[in-house]
């Protein structure tokens, strides 16, 4: 089974994170040999990130805070990881990229993929986070959904409307199908004996 764990990246009381979430979730679970499962970052109130040592120094996730701990632990399971990520003044989240900041071997060597929403459907903090993906050792996917003028999507309650998501099916398929190829491919890989891995390398 391929572990994928899909993050909220937003913490807000009136988020729309939890709505493309769900959404990505459950189309996740479709897929044959996949255990999906959300995270909540509410779940990890992890402070701002003031450590004295790097993340990329502590060994077998033995962070100073106990919830760093319990993160990484999480993240430690996954096989891939999909971001669902607002777009605040072209970049992502505060609280996003604290949680990405915090730990480091946990992410390594594992693919990620995008759902953005915001200013041009997420696509500047899309990029951002791509780049910072490039530096924790993960490899981001190619292909990113993104949601457009998601106020739209909401009725006067605030509710996703009735197929309000629809027309993203074609491009959350051919999303997961690359997410998927791609954490076949690295599981396979860090499975292998690290004198093997060093041999593909070299």
């Amino acid at each position: 089974m391929l572990k994928i764990k899909i993050i909220l990246g937003s913490t807000r009381p009136n988020r729309f994170s939890d709505k493309p979430g769900n959404w990505i979730f459950e189309a996740a679970k479709k897929k044959d040999d996949v255990e999906a499962e959300l995270l909540d970052l509410r779940d990890y109130p992890l402070p701002f990130f003031d450590e004295s040592t790097s993340p990329a120094r502590i060994k077998d996730g033995a962070y100073p805070n106990e919830i760093a701990r319990k993160w990484a632990a999480k993240i430690r399971e996954a096989d891939a990881f999909i971001i669902v990520t607002p777009e605040y003044n072209h970049g992502a989240s505060g609280v996003l990229k604290n949680a990405l900041d915090y730990i480091y071997t946990e992410w390594n060597n594992k693919p990620v993929g995008f759902v953005a929403y915001g200013g041009v459907g997420g696509a500047r903090a899309v990029e951002q986070l791509r780049e910072v993906a490039v530096e924790l050792q993960m490899a981001p996917i190619r292909n990113a959904i993104h949601i457009p003028q998601h106020w739209n999507l909401l009725d006067e309650n605030g509710k996703l409307k009735t197929g309000a998501l629809d027309p993203f099916k074609k491009s959350a398929d051919t999303f997961l199908g690359q997410l998927l190829w791609w954490a076949k491919a690295l599981k396979t890989a860090r499975e292998q004996p690290l004198e093997k891995q060093e041999e593909s390398i070299n």
